[in-house]
Order: C-alpha cells, then sequence, then structure tokens
C-alpha cells in the first residue's frame, strides 16, 4: 500500500487489515481491524475523516473521498463493491453497496440495507434499516428478509475469511 501523510496527519490502519499493495491511502483515515481494501481503491481523506470500522471491505477501484461538514463513515461489516464512489456519506452496519453505485455527500445508508448496483444517491432521501435501495435517484424498492438481511452480513464475512486467504496464500510471481 502506499500511504501520505497530508498536512501532518498519517492515516491510522490497524495491523489485522490486509490492504493491497497498490491500494493510496492519504491523510486523515482510519481503518480498523480485520478490514480488508483490494486492489486499486484509493481513499483521500484530505478534506475531512474517513473512518472504516471492523471487518468491513472495500474492493476494487472504488473511490472514498469526504468533504468538509460531510465525512465518510463505514460501519462494522459493510461491503463497498467493485468501483463504488463514496463520498462524504455513512453506511450503516451489515450493509452492502453494490458495484458501480454513488453515494454523495450527506447520503445516509441504514443498517441491514442494500444498495443495488448502479444506484446514485444525494443527501436527500432517508431511508429504514433493512431497505433495498435501487436506481437513479435512488429510491427505497422493499423491506429486506431476515434471510436477506443474513445474506449481507455473511458476504462481509466471505470477504474476512477471503483477505486471510490471500494473507496466506498471495504470491507475486516475478515479472
Amino acid at each position: 500500500m502506499t500511504t501520505y501523510r497530508f498536512k501532518g496527519v498519517t492515516p491510522k490502519i490497524h495491523p489485522d487489515a490486509y490492504v493491497f499493495e497498490d491500494a493510496v491511502i492519504i491523510g486523515d483515515v482510519r481503518i480498523e481491524k480485520n478490514v480488508s481494501i483490494w486492489p486499486g481503491v484509493t481513499i483521500r481523506g484530505d478534506k475531512a475523516p474517513i473512518v472504516i470500522k471492523e471487518g468491513s471491505n472495500v474492493q476494487e477501484h472504488a473511490v472514498l473521498h469526504a468533504d468538509p461538514g460531510y465525512p465518510l463513515t463505514i460501519d462494522k461489516n459493510v461491503t463497498i463493491g467493485h468501483a463504488v464512489v463514496l463520498h462524504g456519506c455513512t453506511v450503516g452496519e451489515n450493509s452492502v453497496i453494490g458495484i458501480g453505485a454513488i453515494l454523495l455527500n450527506g447520503s445516509s445508508v441504514p443498517a441491514d440495507s442494500l444498495v443495488t448496483a448502479g444506484s446514485i444517491l444525494s443527501a436527500g432521501p432517508r431511508f429504514v434499516p433493512g431497505s433495498m435501495i435501487a436506481g437513479s435517484p435512488a429510491k427505497r424498492m422493499v423491506e429486506l428478509s431476515k434471510s436477506d438481511i443474513q445474506n449481507l452480513r455473511d458476504t462481509a464475512m466471505e470477504y474476512q475469511a477471503l483477505a486471510n486467504e490471500y494473507r496466506d496464500g498471495l504470491e507475486r510471481l516475478p515479472s
């Protein structure tokens, strides 16, 4: 991984986090225990704090940024899908943000929710926990069942296990 101190603020990365070597992490960023950050992720805490809580995963080519007055917080056991853009938003515990979704300043996803692939969330709408959120602009589609919510939670656990497999089994090959 490449980390940068910005204006005297250094990222804080828990030693039990798995961060891929080409991830870029800048400034006021806190990554907690058992978080995994996958290839090509950029996390830029130059304008406001970014916190990724325990057990969450941020998949390939996601971009995380924040603005003054709009910190970015990812709660525990959240899955951030491939190529997601999170900007000054909050994602609740055990949620999944689908591939290519965009969450803008002030948007909020409650616990145990699914944002479907390609959705765009702005600051206006508020959702209840256990929602399937979809579209552009995003709207609540349905209430998730208990088994749906368990699947969201299982996804985070699968990525924790996968990060351990990578830690133990990934071997860089010579060019």
